[in-house]
């Protein structure tokens, strides 16, 4: 236990945590905080401490899937936010220099898994998303916004909140009636569906998930638009055309860095001389990292948030004016804690469909994603591009009139 302790002490340093070992031993970590709620943490086995020391991110995460790790005052999100909480993004102190050995192991760790070839991006998509439409019935708002939402106000529901994250995209497009947008990524077809009725545009949207394009194309066709949004099972790769518009909400996660180009050269070929094109993405605060093991191995296989550097570099050699570029810090904490209170008032329904373990790692990855937002490196990006410096008006005032126009 000598090292499971070791790690504690280092890590603990907001908040107090209670740990009760299998041959009940019990330790204390830290000290009462009245902003962090207390934890007390029961292990099921002596292996589990051990396992955890030597890999925490993925060692925590299975052991609490497993039943091994088991939260008996607060719950998961509790104690990923008294681990985190001591160690924010923002944290003080001077910096020193990169340890480049650790930096170059992270970077051949995370080389191989961010290889998106074609076939094997259908297969990392498949894995989350196609899951069983229930399953994000159950936590998502009624239009299926599976990306951060946007809050006005923090107390707003998640409904309005993603109302008005489409609002909020829709006015950095510039759209005008008539127009043809590609959505890359559609997800379950709520902007696409969206765009169409607000702005009266044409859209095409393509994803790599079966089950989502069934729902896609149910919904345009019960709205009685299917002839002007489309959507089709295509990789970004092979997709024709020319577009007045191109949007990309939640989806460039799964591009991976070695194909950051491939997608901006892309893009920039499919788009109108006088395009706009507004990337939403989740990313990272700090320089370039490497996808966490828990979350490459269970949740988003293929995955990668990139950081702005990795964004705008790969962009520019596209020769993509990047016209506008937002950080939204908090929006996506504020969504996931929506996502993980309904998530958790929803167990039995959720055991129902798959079991317990897949509850609890359904909430792990949750809690996890959310404390991340809260106190961690991530944040979200909007980056609006043009190929044109003469595409959009020169000031942002016509973002804010069309929001409120599509918000009335």
């Amino acid at each position: 236990m000598a090292l499971f302790d070791t790690l504690m002490r280092r890590v603990v340093r907001r908040g107090e945590l209670t740990v009760i070992f299998a041959d009940g031993t019990q330790r204390t970590f830290g000290a009462p905080d009245p902003e962090i709620r207390s934890v007390t943490v029961r292990f099921a086995d002596r292996a589990t401490p051990l396992n955890i020391a030597r890999l925490p991110r993925i060692g925590a995460g299975e052991a609490y899937m497993d039943g091994k790790l088991i939260v008996e005052q607060g719950d998961i999100l509790d104690l990923i936010r008294l681990i985190r909480a001591g160690q924010p993004f923002e944290r003080g102190g001077e910096l020193r220099p990169p340890n480049p050995l650790r930096r170059s192991v992270q970077d051949v760790r995370g080389r191989f898994d961010r290889l998106n070839w074609t076939r094997r991006s259908k297969r990392n998509v498949a894995h989350h998303y196609d899951l069983s439409d229930r399953l994000y019935d159950l936590f998502l708002d009624a239009d299926r916004q599976y990306s951060c939402a946007y809050f006005t106000d923090p107390a707003n529901s998640l409904e309005q909140a993603q109302a008005d994250k489409k609002a909020h995209i829709a006015a950095k497009l510039a759209l005008r009636s008539g127009q043809t947008v590609l959505d890359i990524g559609c997800g379950w077809g709520g902007m696409a569906l969206y765009l169409n009725r607000v702005a009266d545009v044409d859209v095409l949207g393509i994803t790599l998930s079966e089950e989502q394009l069934k729902v896609a194309r149910r919904r345009a066709e019960e709205a009685g638009v299917a002839d002007r949004v489309r959507f089709e099972l295509i990789d970004y790769r092979d997709v024709t055309g020319r577009f007045d518009r191109i949007v990309s909400v939640g989806m460039f996660e799964h591009v991976g860095p070695p194909h950051y180009r491939t997608f901006f050269r892309k893009c920039r070929n499919l788009l109108a001389e006088d395009g706009v094109m507004l990337l939403h993405t989740i990313g990272r605060m700090g320089g370039p990292g490497t996808t966490d093991a828990f979350t490459s191995k269970y949740i988003f296989p293929g995955g990668y948030i990139p950081a702005l550097s990795e964004i705008v570099r790969a962009s520019e050699s596209a020769r993509l004016i990047a016209s506008d570029v937002e950080t939204l810090r908090l929006h996506y904490a504020y969504t996931l804690k929506h996502w993980y209170d309904r998530t958790v008032a929803k167990r039995a329904e959720i055991e129902a469909l798959y079991d317990e373990r897949f509850f609890r790692m359904w909430q792990f990855y949750l809690a996890g994603a959310l404390v991340s937002f809260e106190h961690g490196g991530m944040c979200n990006y909007q980056v609006q591009y043009v190929r044109s410096r003469h595409a959009v008006p020169i000031t942002r005032d016509y973002m804010a009139d069309a929001e409120r126009s599509y918000s009335g």
